[in-house]
């Protein structure tokens, strides 16, 4: 008889929870912003209810559709192709705050580097499940998932998009992490990347305003500490309970873009230490059920999947939140499943509909 699948549970409900937080906060977080900008309260709230909606469509075919059909290599290669050629062609967009991130689709922003996150996972799933038994032969394992890796973070870092590239190349050295490399190799590549980090970090005026805004925001509390300090500001002043649902005073033209990159401010302000507990913890279930999933993967490839789809959530979620906390310095990374955004939740509703497929095949004696 055949084995009835079943998704984890805990898992999807965690994602769930979050989805709907995300419609409540982003419409607490931006009415004002909203009325002032477009003279419609209910802008942003109704573009993110749209995107969830979709989203959950989403989410219900990638759970049904298997994901072993993912390892078709002309499937992936042809997935990273559209990547990058959506990648180039979104650098001759017209520019979004100075940056080339988004196509405009039916007043809709496109966001290429969302989908490039998944199409690295599968292609150094597929390329680590094949080779991982040479691992530590570098040029035979790694060769190529650096090369494909390096063409697409050239590309996000062009946009400028220096948060999700980094954001990128954590997940994959994540995975290879796991895939066995020793430990002098991975030591040896980090040392090796630290000349080009910092020839990327110095090489833009306004990523040095950053740095030194993160050691010291309040010599500058007027320009390039303000986002720090009004962050800062909302979370202290949020206490245990917070001020309550649309009862927050940063998000009033204090807090820049209180609906996407600092919505957890918004949170920690209006629902308290409570509230962003119980954030918190919605992102620690995903990272625990989503490692659980990976090591009891009944293949390897679908092993390096989870993980990879676990980290990219986990990783955006902890830069997002020390950023907000101050403890890491200002990048452009929305909190994934929470902020406005649709490309963003899109894909990571997609990534959790796949992690979701993963687990109704469980190994039976994992």
């Amino acid at each position: 008889m055949a084995r009835k699948l079943k998704s984890d549970r805990i898992l999807f409900t965690a994602t769930v929870l979050l989805a709907c937080a995300s419609i409540v906060m982003v419409y607490s977080a931006s009415a004002v912003v909203a009325l002032e900008r477009f003279q419609q309260p209910y802008f942003f709230l109704t573009k993110q209810a749209l995107w969830t909606v979709l989203g959950f469509a989403v989410l219900a075919v990638a759970m049904r559709v298997d994901y072993r059909t993912y390892r078709n290599e002309a499937f992936i290669w042809c997935l990273l192709g559209g990547v990058v050629v959506m990648l180039v062609a979104v650098l001759f967009s017209s520019p979004v705050n100075g940056t080339h991130r988004w196509f405009g689709i039916g007043g809709l922003g496109i966001q290429p580097s969302e989908l490039a996150k998944v199409a690295c996972v599968l292609f150094a799933a597929m390329m680590l499940e094949r080779r991982m038994h040479r691992i530590d032969d570098l040029s035979y394992s790694l060769l190529p998932i650096s090369l494909v890796l390096g063409v697409v973070v050239a590309l996000i870092l062009l946009q400028p998009d220096f948060g999700t590239s980094m954001s990128l190349v954590l997940i994959v050295a994540t995975m290879v992490f796991a895939a066995g490399l020793h430990y002098r190799y991975f030591l040896g590549l980090a040392l090796a990347a630290l000349p080009a980090m910092y020839i990327v970090l110095v090489s833009a005026p306004y990523r040095r305003r950053r740095l030194m805004a993160f050691w010291d925001p309040w010599a500058d509390p007027l320009g390039d500490g303000f986002q720090i300090i009004q962050s800062l500001i909302a979370v202290g002043t949020g206490g245990v309970f917070g001020r309550g649902l649309m009862g927050g005073v940063q998000k009033l033209f204090y807090l820049p873009e209180p609906h996407t990159d600092f919505i957890y401010a918004v949170i920690g302000e209006e629902l308290g230490l409570i509230g962003a507990t119980a954030i918190l913890l919605c992102f620690c279930v995903i990272a625990w059920r989503g490692l659980r999933i990976s090591m009891r993967a009944e293949d390897t490839f679908g092993s390096f999947v989870a993980l990879g789809l676990t980290t990219m959530i986990a990783v955006q979620a902890f830069i997002n939140i020390s950023v907000v906390l101050g403890l890491m310095p200002t990048k452009g990374i929305p909190l994934p499943l929470v902020s406005a955004g649709g490309s963003s939740l899109l894909i990571n509703l997609l990534g959790m509909g796949v992690l979701l497929n993963i687990s109704q095949h469980e190994s039976a004696d994992a």
